[in-house]
């Protein structure tokens, strides 16, 4: 039974760089957790931050049962996230509850400063999990997680690294499914910081095939930057991938063999 835990900085972050694995672990019956850092209260152009936290709640809620999976959000503001040594703590606990065999989370050079942070949280929690002295309440799990990196496109200081690549297709509906769910996002905050929030449909198939081509640029676009990647993962196969989530794993984590990285990420 492997078990998978996505931290990210706000919710929706899981499903945008991890919902095609999500689904993969679910629909393998497997147990999945996201967490998010952030109550997302700033990611909105019109609804104030205490009534948009509450709705950003709820929507991660209903995308967590669309997607079969477990969601804790945590109160911290949005857009104001430090890697603290409380923060830290926290994440610590979380990743000894729930004893992982994979971490996700973002890069700790990416271009939003939550998404920094979040991944500077992790990076530390990394080795501090198994340090047994180190919050008592919390015993340290058996071994240390797998920790990987989700996809981003940043080159400075170093760029994105594609270690491990999976394919998406089969679950591009999945994904779309959960990420509809997130409407003050994909339909309202992000729409409208493109310029294109008159463009969006109000009948709901029509809005869900809206949604289908906005997300889909993103795993075909892995897919396209990556290609060398997929060859080298999946063979010949991997010239005519169409949708893709790539990973860099994480050197603060445990190290995984290739054996591991085809279990973990469901490629044997």
């Amino acid at each position: 039974m492997l078990r998978l835990l996505i931290i990210g900085a706000h919710p929706d972050d899981a499903e945008f760089g991890a919902g095609g694995l999500i689904a993969k672990y679910t629909g393998a019956g497997y147990a999945v957790k996201a967490i998010t850092v952030t109550n997302g209260n700033a990611g909105h152009y019109a609804v104030p931050p205490a009534d948009l936290a509450k709705r950003r709640h709820a929507e991660a809620r209903a995308a967590a049962d669309k997607g079969g999976f477990e969601i804790e959000v945590w109160d911290n503001p949005d857009a104001q996230l430090s890697p603290t040594i409380e923060i830290r703590g926290d994440v610590i606990r979380a990743m000894r509850r729930f004893a992982p065999d994979l971490v996700l989370t973002h890069r700790a050079n990416d271009y939003h400063p939550d998404h920094r942070a979040t991944g500077q949280l992790v990076q530390d929690a990394s080795y501090l999990v198994r340090v047994p002295n180190l919050y008592r309440d919390t015993p340290p799990p058996e071994t240390r997680p797998v920790v990987a990196c989700m996809t981003d496109f940043f080159t400075k200081p170093n760029p994105f690294q594609p270690d491990v690549t999976v394919e998406t297709t089969d679950q591009i509906d999945k994904v779309v499914a959960m990420l509809a769910c997130h409407v003050s996002q994909v339909f309202e905050n992000m729409p409208e910081s493109r310029g294109e929030i008159g463009n969006v449909p109000q009948h709901e198939d029509e809005r869900l095939a809206w949604l289908k081509d906005f997300y889909a640029s993103r795993p075909r676009a892995i897919a396209n930057r990556f290609r060398e990647a997929l060859v080298r993962d999946h063979g010949e196969r991997g010239h005519t991938i169409e949708f893709a989530e790539a990973y860099e794993i994480s050197e603060y984590g445990r190290r995984p063999t290739a054996e591991e990285i085809d279990a973990l990420f469901l490629r044997a």
